[in-house]
């Protein structure tokens, strides 16, 4: 066995559940009560143990890449105590208590990944991203490694149609790979400057910007507030009845500052499980 420490608290089960909820995911695969994933060419299985997870192989590249992918940098314990002080989210982060939202650890597969979902149900853009990983991936043994950059901007939108994508998204996803923005450079902009970088891109708008700042960049403050069920959580535990609009969703971010990333998380988790 190889230990990866994770903070605690951490439930394993909670926090991958994205990874099932969906249907299969080619990239983040579950196999045989395990996660695996492909990094730097090689498939790592992560799977729970006391402690943390045993990750096979672990080492110096695979250990930083699983850590931000298990949702590690996050601080749960100050999450906890800003929650005790509300009585609708401190329910719900007793009753999830160890859920870390998942991190996509390469910002062109979180954008991707983003222009995917758009309008569309999480699982019909699962089997979409699915195809698209078959299509331009790498597999490995059971997991693939998800399209590099590189590989997609040398493919024709058509390509992407052929898999399900609209032609506009296709035409997104190509121009975002051939594009000479600086991804790995976005980590280093304060939220605002994210947002305003990545809308300036054809295809990529508020909503996809919001999920880039609160799944792969894993921004505090990230409020995804235009994300139908995101509004759907928030009516459903804040709205005392009624649906909420975006705008009203977006200026009730500002009551769960400065954890508006780990709010939104668990309350779409809250509302997944009926609760």
């Amino acid at each position: 066995m190889a230990l990866l420490r994770m903070p605690e608290p951490y439930d394993f089960e909670l926090s991958t559940g994205r990874y099932r909820a969906f249907g299969r995911d080619l990239a983040n695969l579950w196999h045989e009560d395990a996660l695996h994933r492909v990094v730097d060419g090689r498939e790592v299985r992560v799977r729970p143990v006391d402690g943390g997870v045993d990750v096979e192989p672990l080492d110096s590249s695979t250990g930083p890449v699983i850590h931000k992918l298990l949702g590690a940098e996050f601080d749960l314990d100050a999450f906890y105590g800003f929650a005790a002080g509300d009585a609708t989210l401190g329910a719900l982060a007793a009753e999830l208590r160890g859920l870390r939202p998942p991190i996509a650890v390469e910002p062109f597969e979180s954008l991707v990944t983003s222009i995917t979902a758009q309008q569309i149900s999480l699982h019909a853009a699962f089997a979409i991203r699915n195809r698209l990983i078959e299509r331009f991936g790498v597999r490995a043994e059971h997991a693939y490694a998800f399209p590099t950059r590189e590989r997609m901007a040398g493919a024709e939108p058509e390509e992407l149609t052929s898999l399900g994508f609209s032609g506009r998204k296709a035409e997104y996803v190509v121009g975002l790979a051939r594009s000479d923005l600086d991804l790995a450079g976005l980590g280093a902009l304060s939220d605002d400057e994210v947002k305003n970088t990545l809308t300036a891109l054809p295809g990529i708008g508020e909503w996809t910007a919001d999920w880039f700042l609160a799944r792969h960049l894993a921004r505090p403050r990230a409020w995804p507030a235009g994300d139908l069920v995101v509004r759907k959580a928030v009516s459903r535990f804040y709205g005392e009845g009624r649906s909420l609009s975006t705008h009203e969703v977006r200026a009730l971010g500002e009551r769960f500052a400065p954890f508006e990333n780990l709010t939104a998380h668990y309350l779409l988790a809250g509302l997944a499980r009926g609760t």
